[in-house]
């Protein structure tokens, strides 16, 4: 059985009639039908659904990336669709942390320098101590001044999640953080996140893996774009028996 989860009265993130279309005519796709969601802060929320259901079109218009065909989309206190293209570009880089399953790190930095590039594009002091603080949690201590040729694909993984916190944004968007990792570096990002949304921060996952949606608080379950079930604490037996039901991945 599954429950609702009913968000607070002033989410940091929210979105209304939700819908995108791309194409038109008989190639016509709607990749979003009329979502209508919240995710109040301090949550770690997992997004699901089998391929073709609307997640990555989903987290990329919660995220500002790309526009809605129709809907609203509000994140920290602003309507997206009322800003121009310069206010949206400093609301990502302020307000939005992003981790992508391919770690987007430079290669000719250091781990160091990948974790505070996000601060020097704002004109932002860093603080070298909470840099350290959050490479100590994560495991990279001594680790920083290597290059990410340098680094294994988890430790790669760990600096992307330090360089998507450090900005201390409103919303973290993870895009299948823990694809490219075995199990064991698998556990440790995902308590890593939980532990994170526990302290204040929301972060928002997309993943087809039950067992990593079972470390969120929320699971949205996406079917042809549409929110089709929305569990709260989620294990992977629930989760995985939603998903049977649309057919898996």
């Amino acid at each position: 059985m599954t429950h609702t989860f009913n968000p607070s009265a002033a989410p940091i993130c929210a979105v209304s009639g939700l819908t995108k279309t791309y194409g038109s005519g008989e190639t016509q796709v709607q990749a979003l039908r009329g979502v209508t969601t919240a995710f109040r802060q301090g949550t770690f929320t997992s997004v699901m659904g089998p391929s073709g259901s609307g997640k990555s079109t989903f987290m990329h218009l919660l995220a500002g990336l790309d526009q809605p065909t129709r809907g609203h989309v509000e994140l920290a206190g602003q309507a997206l669709e009322t800003l121009n293209d310069d206010a949206l570009t400093t609301l990502r880089r302020d307000q939005v942390g992003f981790v992508f399953q391919a770690f987007n790190l430079l290669p000719t930095h250091t781990a160091r320098q990948n974790i505070t590039l996000p601060l020097e594009l704002a004109g932002r002091k860093t603080d070298m101590a909470e840099v350290e603080y959050l490479a100590a949690s994560l495991g990279l201590t001594g680790r920083l001044d290597h290059l990410p040729s340098q680094l294994s694909g988890g430790e790669q993984q760990r600096v992307a999640v330090v360089r998507a916190l450090i900005t201390h944004p409103a919303v973290v968007f993870a895009d299948e953080p823990t694809g490219a990792l075995d199990s064991r570096n698998s556990a440790h990002l995902l308590a890593y996140l939980r532990d994170a949304a526990h302290r204040g921060q929301t972060i928002v996952m997309v993943t087809h893996d039950p067992s990593a949606a079972s470390y969120t608080d929320r699971a949205v379950i996406l079917s042809d774009g549409c929110i089709v079930d929305d569990i709260a604490a989620p294990n992977a037996n629930i989760v995985l028996d939603a998903m049977r039901r649309l057919g898996g991945e």
